[in-house]
């Protein structure tokens, strides 16, 4: 898909195909939503998370940014996307589950890694990557063979462990309302490596 022609034509097959079969779906889901699992992923065109779980409409909350990130808990008055997105999910829509979610040759972590010699970032992807910065530094002085690959989980556990700084995530979690799970997709291969909670390692799902 590459012109706006495409994109209406997908419309299109969209509404006499999926649309046609599930109507009766989302004239339920036009009365509101109440999904039980926020997936926080990649913008990444490649790693699509209704795709990877299958998930019908309704479903996933879902928000993607650059490198699957969530800021710590900053109320400062300022503009911030993802905490708002968390803020309703968790307070709102009462999810219980937040997953987020990673993958395989993720850009937004080959920016971090290259710091100021990438020419590709500049105003909003520099200080957004910068919250990869601690991670980036255990992983270079850890001599990983992969930075990339060790960054992209790196990054996972950076986000799960800034969830943990927002009030009313911690509440939540603490309370057994919430839970709190990481993830990530090699796109290649299309395996899911899934967080194991007591050990922190993360393993492939079978099949």
């Amino acid at each position: 898909m590459k012109t706006i022609e495409e994109l209406i034509e997908g419309y299109r097959r969209f509404r006499g195909g999926v649309y046609s079969k599930q109507a009766a779906l989302y004239r339920e889901l036009g009365e509101g939503q109440s999904p039980a699992i926020m997936l926080i992923a990649c913008a990444d065109s490649r790693a699509e998370p209704s795709d990877i779980f299958a998930a019908a409409p309704g479903q996933l909350f879902v928000v993607r940014n650059v490198a699957n990130l969530v800021p710590p808990y900053m109320p400062d008055g300022k503009l911030h996307g993802v905490s708002s997105a968390l803020e309703y999910a968790v307070n709102v829509l009462k999810v219980r589950h937040i997953v987020v979610m990673g993958h395989g040759g993720c850009g937004g972590v080959q920016a971090s890694l290259a710091g100021d010699d990438n020419p590709l970032i500049g105003e909003f992807v520099t200080p957004w990557v910068s919250l990869l910065d601690e991670a980036r530094e255990r992983v270079l002085e850890s001599g990983s063979i992969n930075p990339q690959f060790s960054l992209e989980l790196e990054g996972i556990e950076t986000s799960l462990k800034n969830l943990l700084s927002f009030p009313f995530v911690e509440k939540a979690v603490s309370a057994g309302d919430l839970a709190l799970h990481g993830a990530w997709f090699a796109i290649k291969h299309g395996e899911l490596h899934w967080r194991n909670a007591k050990t922190g390692r993360f393993e492939v799902v079978d099949r």
